[in-house]
């Protein structure tokens, strides 16, 4: 017990023991930092050939692999023939033993236990202080396969997994060159999460690497899981509808975005992948932009943006045409909505309202669902709920109809899903009191908003003025420039950029 607690008061000072040259008395500190934890497995070795010669190997039950740890640890160490006039037997085992891919030596216990736990085995040897860390990671990950919220017609299909490893391996297959720099970093006092920070040198701009490394130094806590814990930390507007960090699954997306100069973020643990800095038009690009046709490309994108609008626009116009300016629509149109509104109780106002709560929680519903279970649960409930609500003369046809729409269009773009709810209620509530003028002061300040807020110092609308990857996505041959704003070589080809 007096071993746990000067390890617990010297963690916390920084200041952590030190192995001493007694086999016996590292293995009783190594067992009393690791008491009531029945995963530890402790196997004591002594060599065939020379029974002075005692070692002891940790690791954690599951988190090995137990045929490299029996192949190329346990394995030499009972059979290997040693000179009996060899002085420095340690340094013997690590180079001329083990057969372990990775060998590191340290005397640290804090290393120790954090190699321990994160898969790796360590051998100590009596008459040592050191202890050698042998690679021997093997736990189960998930098999790599497409992400099912960024699915593409045509382009790679893999996507990233829950090791960070792994996905790092993914990322310098799709940029095999030396420029590519991989900082690691470790987050969570006690999940010690290890976390990667990734960018080219030469194209992403050291001063956005220096801040974001800064604000990372900053904050601290106990533990991290996901890569949103580290983004809520470091976003530059936390209190704003619009994401200012990106976020993705894609190992090809990630590559693109490396390549204009852009910094990505990657923690063990989890698939997704933090990129920045993040401009709004990232909302609508899609992976499909780049691998079709740019034709085809660039009416995908512009129909995300014209969904962007109608989805956040179609309740609150509809309100405050229907409520304070009847006369803008025809005649026949308007005796054909208030006919639609005959013996409904409730207001416009309250019906949009709770049409379109209910439409969330139908969604939301489905998304919590087995797959096959929430697409139909999605598709039924709506049709169900509408139909049954408009024959009940609960609320009318035509709100149904404006719900079903910004409902619909609200999905084309999903990474944006949280920001779009948030804009189309504020914009209701503003049309409910004030008629189109609520609407338009509200699309107003969201603008004003837009062109204000900031990811890492550049901001979110810096683009606007581009008219290669912005509103369309022009030919490959016609965008030979990195984003000037950005990064720091603005040419991504020495050539004229005209296929002819």
């Amino acid at each position: 017990m007096w071993i746990r607690k000067i390890y617990a008061s010297k963690i916390k000072d920084n200041n952590h023991p030190i192995l001493t040259t007694d086999l016996n008395t590292n293995i009783d500190l190594i067992k009393n930092i690791f008491k009531d934890d029945q995963t530890l497995i402790t196997r004591y070795i002594e060599n065939q050939t020379d029974t002075t010669i005692k070692c002891c190997v940790f690791y954690i039950d599951g988190m090995v692999n137990n045929k490299l740890l029996n192949e190329d640890i346990i394995q030499p160490l009972l059979e290997h023939g040693f000179d009996p006039k060899a002085s420095d037997l340690i340094n013997v085992i690590a180079k001329q033993v083990t057969l372990s891919g990775s060998v590191d030596k340290t005397s640290d216990s804090y290393q120790i236990i954090q190699a321990i736990v994160y898969g790796d085995s360590v051998l100590l040897v009596n008459g040592y202080s050191d202890a050698l860390i042998l690679n021997t990671k093997g736990w189960t990950t998930r098999a790599i396969a497409e992400p099912e919220a960024e699915r593409v017609l045509r382009g790679p299909r893999e996507g990233f997994n829950e090791s960070i490893m792994a996905n790092l391996t993914m990322l310098r297959r799709k940029l095999r060159t030396q420029d590519l720099k991989m900082k690691f970093k470790v987050f969570g006092a006690r999940t010690q999460t290890k976390g990667c920070i990734c960018y080219i040198e030469g194209v992403a701009n050291k001063d956005i690497l220096a801040e974001l490394e800064r604000r990372l130094d900053k904050f601290s806590i106990d533990g991290t899981l996901d890569v949103n814990y580290i983004s809520e930390f470091i976003d530059e507007e936390p209190y704003s509808p619009i994401k200012t960090i990106g976020s993705t699954e894609r190992p090809d997306t990630v590559a693109a975005k490396l390549l204009e100069g852009r910094i990505a973020l990657f923690l063990d643990g989890t698939p997704v992948v933090l990129t920045l800095p993040h401009l709004f038009i990232e909302h609508f690009q899609s992976s499909d932009d780049y691998y079709l046709n740019y034709f085809f490309a660039s009416i995908g994108r512009l129909l995300r943006i014209f969904g962007f609008l109608l989805t956040i626009s179609a309740p609150a116009v509809y309100v405050a045409i229907t409520c304070f300016h009847h006369e803008i629509l025809p005649t026949p149109l308007m005796m054909s909505i208030i006919m639609a509104r005959q013996s409904v109780p409730m207001p416009t106002v309250v019906e949009m309202f709770l049409m379109l709560i209910m439409f969330e929680i139908l969604r939301e519903t489905g998304n919590r669902m087995p797959s096959n279970i929430g697409q139909s649960l999605s598709i039924v409930g709506a049709l169900v709920v509408g139909q049954a609500a408009v024959d009940a003369k609960l609320v009318s046809a035509p709100v149904i109809v404006i719900v079903a729409t910004a409902g619909i269009t609200g999905l084309l773009i999903p990474r944006i899903k949280g920001g779009i709810i948030i804009i189309r209620f504020l914009l209701l509530g503003l049309s409910s009191m004030l008629g189109l003028y609520g609407y338009i002061f509200g699309m107003m300040g969201l603008m004003i908003h837009l062109f204000n807020i900031r990811s890492f110092g550049i901001p979110i609308m810096n683009n606007l003025q581009s008219k290669q990857d912005m509103y369309i996505r022009s030919p490959w041959w016609n965008m030979m420039k990195r984003p000037q704003f950005m990064a720091v070589d603005k040419t991504r080809s020495n050539s004229d950029g005209d296929p002819e």
